[in-house]
């Protein structure tokens, strides 16, 4: 793959599954370590060989400030996992989660550089548009936008891209409006550029098949005192607009996993997502309007002000803060 020492970074509380052997088989013959963090409900007897799985038990073990404050049942245990990845010696993280197959591409180089066409200054740009024909938008995507004209694909210029979302076919991460009404399943096309967010464009990613690059891991911090099924929306507003400090574009790229997704309740989802559909865009603009500070020490504090402005909305609970300065304590302390 690459030189550079890369980490897998999974939760589930399956027992091991078709795609947990299949990501631990890629993993073992590369050479990348494989974090599966476990809640509550995990398989006590969990094994699976490639896999490096933390239980419960074996999480409250952890030497890591933030291990003994998340709540048990909830995705945001996945930053114990990103903290592991990091004490292990992890330059690269990659994310993804159980129910999506990795192709081969999926374990192709990773590079920070890349060409891409980077929008600037184009406020919300849906794209999954430059990858589909399909009236197709991402999960946490603000609906008042929907139908905005979609922005020509500027020219083709090299970018740097600590964080990098990658698509995923056939049951793609699209909001619960979209699997009410829209076309399922569904490919992307296969581009031969990629897309990325500039200073003042926004566009929302997720926590499927992403890459994180060392200079941006302490932004991975999923929020536990919010809506589920907005935990990693959240967190990407809070990673674009900390990365326009820094000059870094976040990257959108080709499909390398395929979805088959886990069961859901389609309604139940819609429930938990009327609170980003109601506030999204209103997110943004508060995140917009802070005064950040360039530069990487200056993260964490962005990141203060950034989820001060969710907790004001009343969005995310006040009992965030306490974690999120364990984290940053952690990471200044593992990222030293």
């Amino acid at each position: 793959m690459t030189a550079q020492r890369t980490a897998l970074v999974i939760t589930s509380i399956a027992a091991p599954n078709a795609v947990l052997r299949s990501f631990a088989e890629g993993c073992k013959s590369r050479d990348i370590d494989f974090v599966l963090i476990g809640d509550k409900p995990s398989p006590a007897d969990f094994s699976l060989e490639g896999c490096d799985f933390w239980g419960l038990p074996r999480q409250r073990t952890m030497p890591f400030q933030l291990a003994t404050l998340l709540p048990e049942r909830h995705y945001g245990r996945k930053n114990l996992g990103y903290l592991q990845a990091i004490q292990n010696g992890a330059e690269v993280i990659l994310e993804s989660d159980d129910d999506n197959f990795p192709r081969e591409e999926f374990w192709g180089e990773r590079t920070r550089q890349h060409s891409t066409g980077s929008f600037q200054g184009t406020g919300w740009v849906n794209l999954y548009r430059y990858f589909s024909e399909e009236p197709i938008w991402p999960r946490g995507f603000p609906l008042e936008h929907l139908q905005d004209a979609i922005p020509a694909l500027p020219s083709i210029t090299s970018k740097d891209c600590p964080i990098q979302q990658g698509l995923a076919d056939e049951n793609p991460d699209v909001d619960a409006i979209y699997r009410l009404i829209g076309k399922l399943p569904t490919d992307f096309i296969q581009r031969d550029h990629s897309v990325s967010l500039g200073k003042g464009a926004w566009c929302p990613f997720n926590s499927q098949n992403t890459t994180w690059f060392r200079e941006a891991f302490q932004l991975l911090y999923l929020p536990s005192y919010c809506s589920f099924r907005m935990t990693d929306i959240w967190r990407s507003y809070v990673a674009v607009r900390i990365c326009w400090e820094n000059g870094w574009d976040v990257l959108f790229h080709n499909a390398t996993v395929w979805q088959e997704r886990n069961a859901h309740n389609l309604m139940k989802d819609f429930a938990d997502e009327i609170i980003g559909y109601q506030n999204n865009k209103a997110i943004c603009e508060r995140l917009q309007a802070l005064s950040l500070k360039p530069g990487v020490q200056h993260i964490g504090a962005n990141m203060v002000a950034c989820y001060k402005e969710f907790i004001s909305m009343g969005l995310v609970g006040e009992q965030e803060m306490p974690l999120i300065e364990a984290w940053n304590a952690d990471m200044a302390k593992l990222l030293a």
